[in-house]
């Protein structure tokens, strides 16, 4: 194991025009609370053992155009599932978009979430 170096990971903050409209996507897909503390520029999303992930307000934010370069996605989150019979229709009843359906070859599917950020959801093989 490799040693401690003092540094602990706190957060992944995700831009947006909507803090509070994209935690309730993420609240919704990942069953987690928003912070009683967030306020209208930054949302926080608490989980279950020590998860958590914000989101800033970015009045002027671009939406990445993901696969196209024009506007590079920057980051995007893996979320892994069971199966994507029972959590697609959930991640799309809530906002979401499928952009592309690579599950047959890799095992994964690239969705949008409300803001445009893309993330993947993936076959959990643990």
């Amino acid at each position: 194991m490799a040693e401690h170096t003092g540094i602990r990971f706190g957060t992944v903050a995700l831009d947006t025009p909507d803090p509070r409209g994209l935690a309730a996507f993420y609240g919704g897909l990942l069953g987690w609370e928003v912070d009683p503390g967030s306020d209208e520029e930054w949302v926080t999303l608490r989980g279950e053992g020590g998860g958590r992930l914000d989101f800033q307000l970015a009045p002027g934010h671009v939406a990445p155009t993901w696969p196209a370069g024009d506007v590079p996605q920057q980051a995007h989150l893996d979320l892994y599932v069971a199966d994507f019979a029972s959590t697609e229709p959930r991640v799309l009843a809530l906002g979401g978009t499928l952009v592309e359906d690579d599950a047959q070859h890799r095992g994964w599917r690239v969705y949008t979430d409300p803001a445009g950020h893309p993330f993947c959801l993936c076959l959990d093989d643990a």
